[in-house]
């Protein structure tokens, strides 16, 4: 395969739908992708495990032996140095959306779309995989948390915020603090301040999508890149957020409550500044909402 192509293997067993895409990407022009086909999902996975620089993985999410959303996991393991773009009928929309919690990163509707649509999705995760190799190769994750750190959130979302851009999608930017994190130390030790920190890593990582970009930017300080769902309600993220945190809360023998105060910036695509000034201004925000807590908000000592 050519050195300067994208590489994309497609995971599809409706003949009438390989030819479907592959016509899709003449009319488009694509001439910069190299697609092989394969039938079924053990295939799929035989490939993967050869090694053959696949860098997008378009899945049929109903194979004959592979259905649903236990297709894309079953490939997950093969697939960990490609992006995953799932294919869905169009009354399976909903599974789609369900697919890039799951680890897609985008999905397409069979009949909803045109050859330069796909190029674009497939150019989309193109880029998102080379940013994630990136990633991978250099020092950009927190210690601590496994989360991104401030230059590998920087590096990704600044990528991501261009790709949306272009795409005519937005976002919403999240600065996040965790609330009474030196009370916690000064009462409760270093140990517990840390394992805060931790616990409201894992609190992130449950309440958003693998899509979405996470990162802890230094001490008890996090970041959120919320791509494309969230942006028509702002205060469902919110609640969305509350509900985890009650639900951590609610565990029985705790020696804190825990919680963030949060300021939200939406990234439209006509957004022009730069990331950093978003960052700044979704910083501002925060601190907004931290002066406006109640001491009941804040997290408390054992028996407090």
């Amino acid at each position: 395969m050519s050195e300067h192509k994208m590489h994309v293997l497609l995971i599809e067993d409706n003949p009438g739908d390989v030819r479907l895409v592959e016509e899709m990407l003449k009319e488009s022009g694509a001439d910069d992708f190299e697609m092989k086909h394969v039938g079924s999902l053990q295939a799929g996975m035989r490939i993967l495990s050869e090694g053959c620089g696949n860098q997008v993985i378009l899945l049929d999410l109903e194979l004959p032996d592979g259905s649903g959303l236990e297709t894309l996991r079953r490939i997950a393991p093969f697939a960990e140095e490609a992006s995953v773009v799932v294919i869905t009928g169009s009354q399976d929309e909903r599974l789609g959306i369900e697919a890039l919690k799951v680890g897609a990163i985008d999905y397409l509707i069979k009949g909803q779309i045109d050859g330069h649509q796909l190029r674009r999705i497939l150019h989309f995760a193109v880029e998102r995989h080379d940013m994630q190799m990136e990633l991978h190769s250099l020092a950009l994750h927190d210690d601590l948390t496994g989360l991104h750190n401030r230059r590998g959130f920087l590096l990704l979302a600044e990528q991501q915020m261009k790709v949306s851009r272009r795409n005519h999608s937005s976002c919403l930017l999240l600065f996040l603090d965790i609330d009474g994190l030196k009370r916690i130390n000064d009462t409760l030790g270093h140990a517990a301040g840390n394992g805060a920190i931790v616990e409201a890593a894992g609190v992130l990582r449950s309440s958003f999508r693998q899509c979405d970009i996470l990162a802890r930017l230094g001490g008890d300080e996090f970041a959120v890149l919320a791509v494309g769902t969230w942006e028509s309600s702002e205060a469902a993220l919110r609640a969305h957020l509350e509900q985890k945190f009650k639900e951590v809360n609610a565990q029985p023998n705790r020696a804190y409550a825990l919680s963030f105060s949060i300021g939200i910036v939406p990234c439209g695509a006509n957004v022009r500044c730069s990331f950093e000034d978003l960052l700044a201004k979704s910083d501002a925000l925060m601190y907004q909402d931290k002066k406006h807590k109640t001491p009941s908000a804040r997290p408390s000592s054992a028996g407090a």
